[in-house]
């Protein structure tokens, strides 16, 4: 998440999850790595895995790849500040926006959402609560899901990516639900005008839409830039863009779950929970394809970021406890 330098005030700017200006890709033995961003052995597992930064206070959140640093955001503990938390189950909804026809990614991010509650890697937001000392629950669904075709072209602003959420909800074609996450899904002929690829690959934020505190997510689909928002470019299902965006779908849901109005969890430099674990992926295996792996959940194999486990001093896992 990243509170944007340029509007505290606007939700749509907040959120954002950062790439550097160039990656190549190239796996190395045990991890992930990229050209020009140096390499650290991680201390919680044999895997290595990305320096990287929190990008000041005033963009409060997600970390930017390849940036310099001493490593000390992962050493820093959450912080609670009082704001509400996605508490009960969590129904994820996704937006499809764009041309979807024929793209198997319609069948594999549903997939993985209708099996991350429950598991183990959900468990991680269990150990987040609210001021009431109610602690999040490791209970998602995936709750529905809508086609939209290109009302706003195919250069969305932050706005209308907002006013895509509103009018699916107006429409009736999902229910407003304000214990909801919706996600904007675009394909690959679609880009955000305020930086996708080229400053980010995701966002979540909330907004008022119908009276309610809806909580939602843009995520672009890294076949646009698969060496900028994909960690690899073969996926462990067989489709890179869809692969690639399940990972940020994974860490935009955890964040909006923990902070989702952006006043509740995260650290005193800034980073939400999966922004002090962003672009790192623990023990990975590779799949037949060559592709690397680090879970799988219903005979799926998936590569996913890292989560923050809020216990003790704290550390980045992919299971809990």
């Amino acid at each position: 998440m990243k509170r944007s330098n340029i509007s505290n005030t606007y939700a749509p700017f907040l959120g954002r999850i950062y790439i550097p200006l160039a990656l190549a890709a190239a796996c190395c033995a045990g991890g992930i790595a990229r050209a020009g961003i140096d390499i650290i052995e991680s201390d919680d597992d044999d895997t290595q895995e990305l320096r990287q930064t929190i990008v000041g206070v005033h963009e409060r959140g997600d970390v930017q790849r390849g940036a310099r640093v001493t490593g000390q955001a992962r050493t820093v503990g959450m912080v609670y500040h009082g704001g509400p938390v996605m508490t009960g189950t969590v129904n994820v909804y996704v937006i499809w926006y764009g041309n979807w026809a024929g793209n198997t990614a319609t069948t594999i991010i549903p997939a993985f959402l209708g099996s991350l509650g429950g598991s183990p890697y959900w468990n991680i937001n269990t150990t987040y609560y609210n001021g009431s000392n109610v602690h999040l629950s490791n209970s998602l669904t995936f709750a529905g899901q809508a086609t939209v075709g290109y009302p706003y072209g195919t250069a969305l602003s932050d706005a209308a990516i907002q006013s895509v959420v509103g009018g699916v909800i107006g429409s009736g074609a999902l229910p407003k639900d304000s214990n909801g996450i919706y996600f904007v899904l675009t394909s690959a002929d679609v880009t955000a005008s305020s930086g996708f690829c080229t400053q980010y690959c995701g966002w979540h934020a909330h907004g008022t839409i119908g009276g309610s505190d809806i909580k939602y997510s843009f995520v672009g689909n890294p076949d646009r830039c698969i060496t900028s928002c994909s960690a690899q470019s073969v996926g462990p299902n067989g489709n890179a863009g869809a692969d690639g965006m399940i990972s940020i779908i994974a860490h935009e849901a955890e964040e909006a779950a923990t902070d989702p109005d952006l006043n509740a969890w995260y650290d005193r430099q800034g980073a939400e929970n999966a922004d002090k674990c962003a672009w790192t992926f623990g023990t990975m295996s590779t799949a037949a394809n060559g592709a690397k792996y680090n879970m799988t959940l219903a005979g799926q194999n998936y590569l996913v970021q890292r989560n923050w486990k809020n216990v003790g001093s704290g550390s980045c896992v992919m299971t809990y406890p």
